[in-house]
């Protein structure tokens, strides 16, 4: 992949878009709000759960969906295709200042089918894969399905991380970049470091990099496909989390080595039958990619004012916390340690006394923390924060600020 000078940051939006409007979801089969007795044992919460956003997509994407619609035939249709291939080429040059070759992009139902397709194509079963934590609960799942060994380095322990790498059976380095749930953006000497420890060792990367468009400046996201060079990599990612768009399944990767970039394509088609692509996700991301920029350049101004939010409430109650919104994304990751709450306790609190639904940080495998998505309008990040300064009040110990 060749690598262009950094854009140049794009120009304030203009357009009126709306974000404080609350969009009603009950009754869509909304898996965030609809189905939240499912984790938290308890319906008609107000959740701040799974990573999608409450707003409408940008208007750009709905009116391109409507016009497809409108044509009226639903029919098999390719991915391989102009249209498609150089809307992903046109954002990657645009945003990201990545040149990419369109023969090097495949498609996907989904970023976690990728991943799975791509750990059996780069490992065996029993072989290790290297993920840092707290992790994504996607990841352990995926891995341990695929008959592989998850082997978890801590965010910022090099030495652990070169330790994991080196062992003989190790295949894959699976990472998340930007980082879920801390929203970690990884600088450019770090990804470099990663990259000549997987070289050392013959590891292969695939880099989950769905939230790389929500990256907040002064952070820059650096997609992988600048630092694999010639060994075998993936950059696995969809506009559904930028553009809250999931819903219209779909996504893409990118892979630099040809021969593993075929036999990919092989398993798509042949053992899957995943060839043909949902068509209104072709559209969407067309539309994205191609018109998308203002709303969503709007739409994280917003959410780094829903995060603000967060980080001044918290401030005034526990200044001990010292939280800070993260490097990118909408999901508050917040450590509680200095409180010494109790992490079952403090769910009682939220879900039975507040009736919200807030992400335990045990689902990621860190204790002592909670994930709280504020990809929301500011009404409803207020009522969420304010419902967990409330109960980590009532828990917090006698030397409360």
């Amino acid at each position: 992949m060749t690598e262009r000078s950094s854009p140049a940051p794009p120009a304030p939006a203009i357009a009126p878009y709306d974000f404080d409007t609350p969009v009603d979801r009950h009754g869509t089969w909304c898996t965030q709000w609809d189905y939240v007795q499912d984790r938290f044992g308890v319906p008609d919460l107000l959740p701040f759960t799974i990573s999608d956003m409450d707003f409408e997509t940008a208007p750009e994407v709905l009116a391109a969906l409507r016009r497809r619609l409108d044509h009226g035939v639903l029919g098999y249709s390719r991915w391989r295709q102009d249209d498609f291939l150089s809307a992903v080429v046109h954002w990657y040059a645009s945003r990201h200042g990545t040149e990419v070759d369109p023969a090097t992009v495949v498609y996907a139902p989904s970023v976690v089918y990728q991943i799975s397709r791509l750990l059996r194509l780069w490992s065996r079963p029993g072989d290790g894969v290297v993920a840092h934590t707290p992790i994504y609960d996607a990841f352990p799942k995926t891995v341990a399905a695929s008959g592989r060994r998850l082997l978890a380095c801590p965010l910022d322990d090099w030495a652990e991380l070169e330790r994991l790498l080196a062992l003989p059976d190790t295949a894959v380095l699976l990472l998340c970049s930007p980082h879920n749930p801390t929203g970690r953006v990884w600088s450019a000497g770090e990804l470099d470091r990663m990259a000549r420890l997987c070289a050392r060792y013959d590891v292969a990367v695939v880099s989950d990099e769905i939230h790389s468009d929500l990256a907040h400046a002064p952070h820059v996201h650096r997609p992988w496909a600048r630092h694999g060079g010639d060994g075998r990599w993936a950059v696995v990612t969809s506009a559904s989390k930028s553009f809250n768009i999931p819903a219209l399944t779909g996504s893409y990767g990118i892979i630099g080595d040809p021969g593993s970039r075929e036999a990919y394509l092989r398993e798509l088609k042949e053992a899957d039958g995943l060839s043909s692509p949902a068509v209104l996700s072709l559209v969407g991301h067309i539309a994205a990619y191609r018109e998308g920029a203002p709303w969503l350049d709007a739409l994280r101004d917003y959410l780094a004012g829903n995060l603000a939010l967060v980080a001044g409430r918290l401030r005034e109650a526990f200044p001990r916390l010292e939280w800070r919104p993260p490097q990118a994304g909408y999901l508050a990751w917040i450590d509680l340690r200095p409180l010494g709450v109790d992490d079952e306790e403090l769910q009682r609190e939220l879900v039975r006394v507040e009736k919200v639904a807030i992400m335990p940080g045990s689902a990621y495998g860190s204790p002592g923390r909670v994930r709280l998505n504020v990809g929301c309008p500011r009404s409803k990040a207020e009522a969420g924060v304010a419902a967990l300064v409330r109960a980590l009040r009532r828990l917090d110990g006698p030397d409360r600020p």
